[in-house]
């Protein structure tokens, strides 16, 4: 089982190494501004927060879709989720003819962790077909950024950032992370994450 693992963790850091090395591993982990907007079936998708509550501060992430000659449907705006991190560290956007994959940080208030949401949101009725995310498993710690992609397949979601503590279901160690979700448009499969 052991030598299991192994081999699923190199295959997910092969991953983003096939997308353009270590180096770009390590930039995309370490960058300050996520992607925030993408394009999908032809429209073009902006994920934003609003802060919505002062005291205690809560932030709407709106995910906006505009109309355009190539989009078939109108410009709207939806609340995907929200956040408690004060503000949220990142919102990051990820999109192809598949779907639109939404980031962002969020906690629960007190000495809870800063969690990662991701959302797959259909782009004809913009609602949230899947939600999945990252969880630390200590409290007080911190899972700092989620900067999206999608892999060279057209199916395969990355996520890679920064953390000071282990992922839940990690493999490795280390402050950077790679989760890699298979079929993340197509299907319910967990991520298989790398930590370096």
């Amino acid at each position: 089982m052991h030598l299991f693992k192994s081999v699923v963790s190199l295959g997910a850091l092969a991953v983003v190494m096939a997308c353009g090395g270590a180096e770009e591993a390590g930039a995309l982990a370490t960058q300050k501004s996520a992607l925030v907007t993408g394009t999908s079936q032809g429209c073009t998708f902006t994920v934003s927060y609003v802060q919505r509550v002062q005291v205690p501060p809560i932030f709407d992430i709106r995910l906006a879709r505009e109309a355009s000659e190539t989009c078939p449907w109108s410009a709207s705006t939806v609340t995907v989720g929200y956040s408690n991190a004060n503000p949220p560290t990142m919102v990051s956007l990820a999109a192809n003819e598949l779907g639109v994959a939404v980031g962002y940080t969020y906690r629960t208030g007190g000495p809870s962790p800063m969690a990662v949401a991701i959302k797959h949101v259909a782009p004809d009725t913009l609602s949230v077909v899947r939600s999945a995310g990252l969880t630390p498993v200590s409290m007080g710690t911190y899972i700092y950024s989620a900067n999206l992609g999608i892999g060279p397949d057209g199916t395969t979601l990355i996520a890679t950032g920064t953390k000071n503590v282990a992922i839940a279901g990690e493999t490795g160690a280390g402050n950077r992370y790679v989760a890699v979700f298979p079929d993340f448009f197509t299907s319910t499969l967990a991520p298989t994450i790398v930590a370096y």
